[in-house]
C-alpha cells in the first residue's frame, strides 16, 4: 500500500497530538471506525453522511461528564459543521485512541521498575504502550489532554477534502473556501457537506493540516446560569425521555438474568449452600457457583436476587475484616511505621523536629462510590466467542481480563461500549464482567449480571482509610517557617495498579504491595503555600480491605488535611484565615486571584466566631495543566445534623471548552464532595460493611443541598478538567465554616462523625 498522509492519520492522529506522533514510527490500525451505507469514513475520527450528518468516534466513557459532547463540539468547530447534524458513536477498543497522556501518569503502575523512562505525558514508551495495548483508559481528567488536538487534526482534514471537493466543480484553489453552518462556500457559491461527501473522501489531506488559529474556548461571562449553552448536550434529548441505553437496559434473545453473592472481605471462599429451597421458586432458577461467590440464574433478576435471599450462602472467611483492626493498623503505622519522603523543600530535618507550634491529627474513613447504576454487565458466549456490553472506564483491560478468565483469545472477545450511570472511578474495575463471562459460558445462553446495592458496598472498592498527623512551626509573626505531613494510607494507587494492569486478585494485590511508597496515594499533601522548610511523608500501612480509585482520589482527603490545618494555623496566630492563605501565595497567583475573586463574590465576612462561613483553596496538576479553586461555604448546626446552606467557588481551569458543562462538572463536584463531608463512609464488622443501603450512606438529599454560585476566570492556559477540584475543596471549606460557626473542630471525614 502506498504510505500517503491520508493512509498515515489513522496511526498519527493519536494520543497527545499529530506533531508528537509524527516524531515516532508510524503505526498502522484497522480502521476503528466503520462506515454504513450512504457515510463515508475519513480518518478514525469523523464520518460524513450523504444526509450530512457528521458523526464523531468517542473512545472515553460517557459516565455523566459530558465528553460526547465536548469531542464533537471540538469536531463541529473545527470542521465548520452544524451542531444539529452532529452525532457521537462509542469507539470500539483500538490502538488508534491511545490515551498517552494517562499511561504516562500511570507509568508507575504499569512498569514499576523504571516508571521514569514513561512518565512524560509525550514519552514514547508511554506511546508504545497504550498504542501496543489499546489504552484509552477514561480517568484522572485527561479526556482534553489527549482527544483535543487528535480530534481537530481530523476535522481540519475533513475540512480540507471537503473544501477540495468543492473548489473541484467550482474550478477555484481550495485554500480560497469557507466552511460554516455545515456548508462550504466561495463567495454567494455554497454545498453542503451532504453533497461533497463522497468526493471529498477521496482526497489526501494536506500535510500537515491546517487548523484553524484560535484554540477552542468560550467567554464564560457570556453563559451566566440559566444561558441557552452555544453546544447543548448531545445526550440530554435521550437521558430525559429515558431512551438513552445503560448497561443495565441491554436486551438480547434468549437473555438469563443473574444476581450474585461475593463473600465478606477477608479472601473468602464459599463453604456451602442449600440448594433445594431454590425448589418451587418461580424463574427456572439456575445455580452457577465460583470459589469466591454464588450466582442465581433466572427469568428476571428479581427471581433470581430472592432465590439466592432463600439458599443462604455460607462463605469461609480468613481474618474477616473489622474496623477496629483497620485503625489499629493506622495507628501503629503513624506512630512507628517508617515513612517514605514523597517531597522536600529547604533544611526540613533542622526546622520540623524542634518546637513544634502545632501538631494535630486528621483521619478519614473509607468511603463508597454510591453510583446511581450498581455494576452490570451482560455476556454472550457462543462457539468459542465472547460479547460484553459493559460500562467501563478501561475496556480493554475489561477484555483481557474477560478472555483470560474463559481460556480464550483476545481476538475471540468483543466488547460493545455502554455508558454508565455515574461512575466516580468506580467502572475502572471490572470484576463484574468476569463473573458475566463466566456465567454465560456456564448457561450456555446470553446472561445480564446485576449487582445489588448490597453487593455493590460489600464488593466495590472504597477510597481507603486514611490517618495523617499535620504539623508546623511557625514565627512569633504567625507565619509558616516548616511544615511536615506524615500521611499513613495503604498504597492504594499500586492495589489498584496490579489489579488493572497485572490482573492480580485484591488480596494477592494488598499483599504485594505491603510497604510500597505510593505517590498517587499522598497526591494534593503538598502545599501551594511558599513554606520555606516541608516535608511530606507516606506511611504505607496494609488494613487487609481492598482499596479503590474515586473522584477526587487522594486530594479528597489531603486537600481536607491541608487546608483545615492551615485556617488553625490562621486562627492559632489570630490572622484572618484569608489574609493569612493569601500572605503565603506569592508563588501561585492564579490561585491568589481565585481566592481575592471569591471573598469578593461570596461576600466574606473574615470567618468571625458565629459566622458559619469557612475558607478553602486548591490546585491541582496533572500532565502539565493546572487547575485552580477557592471556596467560601457557609454552614451551620441544625437539627437534623449538618446543614450547609450556601457555597460560592472560583475557579482557574484554563481554556473553557463548553461553559455549561464546566458549570456542571464544577457543581456536581461540590455535592459529590458534600456527600463525603456529611457520609458516603462505612465501617466492618465481620467482613461486612455496616452500611448496605443508599439510606444508610448518609448522602445529601434535594432538601439538603447548599445554593451553589461560582465564576470561572477566563484564561487561555491549556484546559484542565473541573470535576475533581470541587471535590477536593467541599471538605475543608465546610469543616473551616462548622468551625466559625460552633467553635469546635473536626478533624476526621466524614465531619458527622463527631469533634477530634
Amino acid at each position: 500500500m502506498e504510505l500517503s498522509r491520508r493512509n498515515l492519520l489513522i496511526g498519527t492522529a493519536t494520543g497527545g497530538g499529530l506533531l508528537v506522533g509524527w516524531a515516532l514510527l508510524p503505526r498502522q490500525f484497522d480502521p476503528p471506525m466503520t462506515a454504513g451505507p450512504g457515510e463515508f469514513a475519513f480518518d478514525a475520527w469523523l464520518r460524513i453522511g450523504r444526509d450530512g450528518i457528521v458523526t464523531v468516534a468517542v473512545p472515553q466513557l460517557e459516565m455523566g461528564q459530558g465528553i460526547t459532547t465536548l469531542l464533537p463540539q471540538l469536531a463541529a468547530l473545527e470542521l465548520g459543521a452544524d451542531w444539529r447534524q452532529m452525532a457521537v458513536e462509542p469507539a470500539l477498543p483500538s490502538g488508534a485512541y491511545a490515551n498517552v497522556p494517562l499511561a504516562a501518569r500511570w507509568s508507575s503502575l504499569w512498569m514499576p521498575l523504571a516508571p521514569g523512562l514513561a512518565a512524560a505525558p509525550d514519552a514514547t514508551l508511554a506511546w508504545r504502550y497504550a498504542e501496543d495495548n489499546r489504552f484509552a483508559a477514561t480517568a484522572e481528567g485527561l479526556s482534553l489532554a489527549a482527544y483535543e488536538m487528535p480530534v481537530r487534526v481530523a476535522a481540519a482534514s475533513a475540512r480540507a477534502m471537503l473544501c477540495m471537493a468543492a473548489s473541484a466543480r467550482w474550478g477555484a484553489g481550495w485554500e480560497e473556501c469557507e466552511t460554516a453552518a455545515g456548508f462550504v462556500t466561495l463567495g454567494k457559491k455554497r454545498l453542503s457537506f451532504a453533497q461533497l461527501a463522497e468526493a471529498a473522501a477521496g482526497y489526501d489531506p494536506p500535510d500537515p493540516p491546517v487548523l484553524r488559529p484560535a484554540a477552542p474556548a468560550e467567554a464564560t461571562g457570556e453563559f451566566p446560569p440559566g444561558a441557552p449553552p452555544r453546544f447543548p448536550r448531545l445526550d440530554l434529548p435521550s437521558k430525559v425521555d429515558g431512551s438513552h441505553v445503560f448497561a443495565g437496559d441491554v436486551r438480547l434473545p434468549g437473555m438469563a438474568y443473574a444476581a450474585i453473592r461475593h463473600g465478606p472481605l477477608g479472601d473468602a471462599e464459599l463453604s456451602g449452600y442449600e440448594a433445594e429451597r431454590a425448589q418451587g421458586l418461580s424463574g427456572n432458577i439456575r445455580l452457577i457457583h465460583s470459589k469466591r461467590w454464588l450466582a442465581a440464574l433466572a427469568d428476571t433478576w428479581w427471581e433470581a436476587e430472592r432465590a439466592l435471599a432463600a439458599i443462604a450462602p455460607r462463605f469461609k472467611v480468613k481474618k474477616p475484616l473489622e474496623s477496629h483492626r483497620i485503625a489499629e493498623a493506622l495507628e501503629e503505622a503513624l506512630l512507628y511505621g517508617e515513612g517514605e519522603r514523597l517531597a522536600e523543600r529547604g533544611e526540613p530535618d533542622r526546622w520540623v523536629h524542634l518546637d513544634l507550634t502545632l501538631a494535630k491529627r486528621y483521619e478519614a474513613a473509607p468511603a463508597l462510590h454510591a453510583t446511581v447504576e450498581t455494576a452490570s454487565a451482560t455476556a454472550r458466549y457462543v462457539d468459542g466467542r465472547l460479547e460484553l456490553w459493559l460500562a467501563s472506564q478501561a475496556p480493554e483491560a475489561a477484555r483481557q481480563a474477560a478472555a483470560g478468565a474463559l481460556g480464550i483469545s483476545l481476538s475471540k472477545v468483543e466488547l460493545y461500549p455502554m455508558p454508565a450511570g455515574g461512575s466516580f472511578d468506580r467502572r475502572l474495575e471490572h470484576d463484574h464482567a468476569i463473573e458475566a463471562a463466566v456465567l454465560a459460558r456456564e448457561a450456555g445462553r446470553p446472561v445480564q449480571l446485576t449487582w445489588s446495592r448490597w453487593q455493590e458496598h460489600l464488593a466495590g472498592w472504597p477510597r481507603p482509610p486514611v490517618s495523617a498527623v499535620m504539623a508546623a512551626r511557625t514565627a512569633p509573626t504567625g507565619e509558616t517557617i516548616a511544615w511536615k505531613a506524615r500521611i499513613a494510607v495503604p498504597a492504594a494507587a499500586n492495589e489498584f495498579g496490579r489489579r488493572l494492569f497485572g490482573g492480580e486478585t485484591p488480596w494477592s494485590a494488598i499483599e504485594n504491595s505491603a510497604g510500597e511508597a505510593d505517590p498517587l496515594a499522598v497526591e494534593g499533601a503538598i502545599p501551594p503555600y511558599a513554606v520555606p522548610h516541608l516535608i511530606v511523608e507516606h506511611v504505607p500501612v496494609t488494613t487487609g480491605l481492598p482499596a479503590g480509585r474515586m473522584r477526587g482520589n487522594a486530594h479528597g482527603y489531603t486537600a481536607f488535611f491541608t487546608e483545615s490545618f492551615v485556617d488553625e494555623l490562621a486562627h492559632l496566630a489570630r490572622q484572618e484565615p484569608l489574609a493569612y492563605r493569601m500572605a503565603m501565595l506569592g508563588d501561585e497567583p492564579r490561585l491568589a486571584a481565585c481566592l481575592q475573586r471569591v471573598s469578593s463574590l461570596a461576600e466574606w465576612g473574615g470567618g468571625i466566631p458565629g459566622s458559619g462561613q469557612g475558607i478553602a483553596c486548591h490546585r491541582m496538576e496533572v500532565a502539565g495543566r493546572q487547575g485552580y479553586i477557592a471556596a467560601v461555604a457557609t454552614a451551620r448546626r441544625a437539627e437534623r445534623g449538618i446543614k450547609v446552606d450556601r457555597i460560592v467557588a472560583v475557579l482557574d481551569i484554563g481554556r473553557v471548552i463548553n461553559t455549561d458543562i464546566a458549570r456542571q462538572q464544577v457543581e456536581g463536584g461540590l455535592i459529590f464532595g458534600l456527600g463525603l463531608a456529611l457520609g458516603s463512609a462505612t465501617g466492618y464488622a465481620k467482613g461486612l460493611p455496616q452500611a448496605g443501603r443508599l439510606g444508610a450512606l448518609g448522602l445529601p438529599l434535594l432538601a439538603d443541598s447548599p445554593e451553589i454560585e461560582m465564576e470561572f476566570i477566563d484564561s487561555s492556559a491549556e484546559p484542565f478538567d473541573p470535576g475533581e477540584l470541587g471535590v477536593a475543596v467541599a471538605a475543608p471549606a465546610i469543616a473551616n465554616a462548622l468551625y466559625s460557626a460552633t467553635g469546635n473542630r473536626i478533624r476526621r471525614l466524614p465531619l458527622t462523625g463527631g469533634d477530634a
